[in-house]
């Protein structure tokens, strides 16, 4: 299931249709939200990866605001920036951006989230950049499934799963996996004490469904959720409410520093490494091509990998 470097997508190639530049660009990174752990270390790695290879790059916030996000990609274009790299707020509404993109001739990298239809990128000097979401949240419950076999709690097990933001295709299909994998033969006996909820990826939202949960005393034994934050939000709850995590399975996705911490202290369980700095120099090096006119993949991934109590050590310094 862990993969070495996977091949860019060969379902689909662009080709950037703009004029041959020298190698410095000015490039934008319109972020979904500054004040998301994942997110920060996103775009720190581009801006860095890019200033090292000779572009210049400025950070906007659309504080999750998908009408702010929208005029900042237009007064962008009206700035005749070379092109954007665009980590959407919601990946199901892109279009007026592509569509204002396209007409000015202006090349777009969308990393990390995924538009929906990725068909919509074809035709214009667009391309994605980001990990294969199908392996996330398998990684992640297989492990789960396999931590509470060895635990001796495969008659039964029961448990909550946190969702990220709905219009996220990452939260979609990391659902997906993780009730896929409880569907297994060997996995089946993980069910869900109450309906799987949105926790937006965020630690505090996280924290007060857990709470809510807590109140019913329902008994469980694990806890799925889309990313780190949630996880990290939902062992907070249950650490203010006296649960020894040693008698909880909890695991996260993206393996950012607060979740190794975390994972060291034996709070999280399992977490699967969403490389943020490679997808950040990915989507640099995709704009640099799609400014200069060449041909690129459609689709472009970075792999995750698991990450446990195992292997560890080989990740703590991976964020920084």
């Amino acid at each position: 299931m862990k993969k070495t470097i996977l091949a860019a997508s060969l379902t689909a190639a662009v080709t950037g249709g703009v004029a041959q530049v020298s190698n410095a660009a000015d490039l934008a990174f319109a972020a979904y939200l500054f004040d998301d752990k994942f997110t920060t270390i996103l775009r720190n790695g581009a801006e860095a990866y890019a200033e090292a290879n000779g572009h210049t790059m400025i950070q906007l916030d659309a504080n999750n605001d998908q009408g702010r996000q929208i005029d900042q990609i237009n007064n962008l274009i009206a700035n005749g920036i070379d092109a954007v790299i665009i980590q959407a707020v919601d990946s199901t509404a892109v279009q007026p951006m592509t569509q204002a993109l396209k007409d000015a001739g202006i090349p777009a990298v969308f990393v990390n989230r995924k538009p929906v239809p990725i068909e919509q990128l074809d035709g214009g000097p667009f391309a994605y950049v980001a990990s294969n979401e199908i392996e996330s949240g398998t990684l992640q419950t297989f492990a789960m499934c396999n931590q509470l076999r060895a635990e001796g709690k495969s008659d039964g097990a029961r448990g909550y799963l946190l969702m990220g933001q709905l219009t996220n295709e990452a939260a979609i299909q990391r659902t997906a996996d993780a009730e896929q994998v409880m569907g297994l033969d060997m996995c089946n006996f993980m069910e869900l004490v109450a309906p799987k909820t949105t926790g937006e990826w965020q630690r505090t939202k996280a924290q007060d469904i857990m709470t809510n949960w807590l109140s019913t005393g329902d008994p469980f034994d694990f806890v799925i959720a889309n990313n780190d934050e949630m996880a990290l939000g939902a062992i907070q709850a249950m650490k203010a409410a006296g649960i020894s995590m040693d008698s909880v399975v909890v695991g996260g996705v993206d393996a950012t520093d607060d979740a190794l911490a975390a994972m060291k202290g034996g709070d999280l369980d399992v977490t699967v490494f969403q490389n943020a700095a490679a997808q950040g120099a990915g989507a640099v090096d995709t704009a640099a091509k799609l400014i200069a006119g060449e041909k690129v993949s459609r689709e472009v991934y970075i792999p995750f990998e698991l990450v446990s109590m195992d292997n560890i050590d080989q990740y703590l310094d991976r964020n920084k």
